[in-house]
């Protein structure tokens, strides 16, 4: 099956989603009734992925699946004369997280094997079957409780699973991710609006990502109470009960070791030169020169996914508001998985 066909799959596939997501229930076909079924059951068995995020993640994908922007990202990259089985171990953190990695493999010409995070194990076979179906049963994959006669290897997981990851898999060619997280600098000159898409960028799928903001760099005069402001559109994160309970957790421990910390009943800003935070938390410094920030950024850029921020800074940054929104071409830990593949 070539290319080109698998393409055309992949887009019907966007296309599905984009219809589904318009529509009300009543309007279901009895594939997306069933679809619907899945994503119910998903935050069940998952309550951190809630029907917002859900949707969330499925929006940005329906957005990148056309025919178009797909084969314009994949012409740049040869296609597998010889396909060789990939093992992907993929993490659970977000909705969908690991997709990207499966497109990769099946677009580069190889085979993917799938070990599902049991955190999200429902959504991706529903997608991956009705791209099979799209493709005329030609999107060949596995979907697998242990990795076994495989070629190559791609693995997300922590820090200390990546220790165990990296020497169970030393003699295979491999991609090994380990924890990520995001920074923001604020210039002083945004807008309300331009606050409340970096608020996007810290609370969507409630800060669990790798692309989400857990650091922020602000002038020595920045009004810390602009953030709290523009943070509102998320005050009802406080309603959900594991938010919630770390939000309680983590003021309580800040209370009983005196430390400081800024509160407005949702999120807590704490001064800190630490680029990861705890979740409910956001690390804040206060910079004089645009050099101390890229000398952060620098020191720590294997442990730094994005740089949110206004285009002027010259941070290779991204928009506020677009953290979660990375395209097709965009590859964690900025290592390319499609060269990686062809090169298998």
């Amino acid at each position: 099956m070539n290319k080109e066909a698998k393409i055309r799959g992949l887009g019907g596939l966007g296309n599905f989603l984009k219809e589904f997501l318009v529509k009300n229930n009543n309007e279901y076909t009895p594939l997306e009734e069933e679809f619907h079924g899945y994503l119910r059951r998903s935050e069940t068995e998952n309550p951190w992925f809630t029907q917002d995020s859900l949707q969330y993640a499925l929006q940005s994908w329906s957005e990148v699946l056309n025919e178009e922007t797909i084969s314009e990202w994949t012409n740049q990259y040869p296609f597998a004369a010889s396909p060789k089985k990939v093992g992907l171990i993929l993490a659970g953190n977000l909705p969908l997280v690991g997709f990207h990695d499966i497109v990769c493999v099946v677009l580069s010409g190889n085979i993917p094997l799938i070990k599902l995070s049991s955190k999200d194990r429902l959504i991706i076979p529903f997608l991956m079957k009705i791209w099979d179906d799209l493709t005329t049963g030609g999107v060949q994959y596995e979907t697998v409780e242990k990795l076994e006669n495989f070629d190559a290897v791609i693995a997300t997981g922590s820090n200390n699973t990546a220790r165990y990851l990296e020497f169970y898999f030393k003699d295979y060619l491999n991609i090994i991710r380990k924890n990520r997280t995001s920074v923001a600098v604020i210039k002083g000159d945004e807008t309300d609006a331009e606050l409340q898409l970096l608020a996007e960028d810290i609370f969507l799928y409630f800060g669990l990502g790798c692309r989400n903001v857990t650091r922020l760099f602000i002038p020595q005069d920045f009004k810390l109470e602009r953030l709290f402001e523009n943070f509102l559109n998320f005050k009802d994160i406080i309603n959900h009960h594991k938010y919630a309970n770390n939000y309680d957790y983590n003021r309580a421990v800040y209370l009983l070791n005196q430390e400081l910390f800024w509160d407005n009943n949702f999120v807590m800003l704490r001064e800190s030169d630490d680029l990861f935070s705890p979740l409910s938390v956001i690390n804040f410094s206060r910079y004089s020169t645009l050099e101390e920030v890229k000398d952060f950024i620098h020191k720590n850029e294997e442990e730094i996914q994005c740089v949110v921020a206004k285009k002027e800074l010259g941070l290779s940054e991204i928009p506020f508001g677009d953290a979660q929104k990375p395209g097709l071409n965009i590859y964690a830990d900025n290592v390319d998985t499609m060269a990686f593949l062809s090169a298998i």
